[in-house]
């Protein structure tokens, strides 16, 4: 499980360095008043880069942001393979990803693999402590400081997730109205941070009736060294 979390690791880093180009390019292409670019093949970047008429800075920056998208597409795909396998054949992630609305393949193993064995926890408080999505309270000199996160535990369960609770708040959810309660009484984030602590929630008690086949190893799975050494 080690592996995979090194691998579901790279794979979120990547995820962060291509938004970061993409947030880039986008605001060069705002700073001139051009329309967002969608979603295109690397060709098409390429021809659409070829008639992009802006000074010349700006033009090393859109190609240097469309070429490191590309690359980063690549390196991604010898990553994405075993992990949707994993997605598809570890009974413990194909569970997450049937049984949780919201989660989808790579969330699901990313939480598989950051909660680990789930039956260590001893009850879901735990293991959403565990995630750093636990609100903690201060007191000094009989004063309650406002509670806030922890913030402890593996910043890429964190984001999986938030990123499952950002896909489960719809009208479609079957979450949609404890949503809506929880941002009428509080607000927006701490609604999507309820919403994440419930699917935490649901991602221990799910592998924990599943009991040893959950955490089981992933059949039929080999790693070839030089993708797992390069995190």
């Amino acid at each position: 499980m080690e592996q995979i979390r090194t691998l579901v690791r790279l794979r979120k880093a990547l995820l962060d360095e291509r938004t970061s180009w993409y947030q880039r390019l986008q605001a060069r292409l705002f700073h001139h008043g051009l329309p967002r670019l969608g979603a295109l093949t690397a060709q098409d970047h390429r021809e659409w880069l070829d008639r992009l008429e802006v000074p010349f800075p700006s033009h090393q920056v859109v190609s240097v942001a469309l070429s490191s998208i590309e690359r980063i597409n690549e390196e991604m795909a010898p990553i994405d393979a075993p992990l949707k396998r994993i997605a598809q054949r570890q009974p413990g992630a194909r569970a997450l990803d049937r049984r949780i609305f919201g989660v989808g393949w790579l969330t699901a193993v990313a939480i598989w693999a950051e909660l680990g064995d789930v039956r260590r926890f001893g009850s879901s408080r735990r293991a959403v402590r565990h995630t750093g999505l636990d609100i903690t309270v201060h007191s000094s000199d009989g004063k309650r400081a406002p509670g806030h996160r922890s913030r402890q535990g593996p910043e890429v369960l964190r984001w999986a997730l938030f990123e499952a609770a950002l896909s489960a708040w719809g009208e479609g959810s079957p979450h949609h109205r404890y949503f809506q309660e929880v941002k009428a009484r509080q607000d927006v984030h701490r609604a999507f941070l309820s919403q994440a602590r419930r699917i935490a929630r649901a991602a221990y008690h799910i592998p924990l009736e599943m009991g040893e086949e959950a955490p089981a190893p992933v059949p039929g799975l080999t790693l070839p060294p030089t993708i797992t050494e390069a995190a």
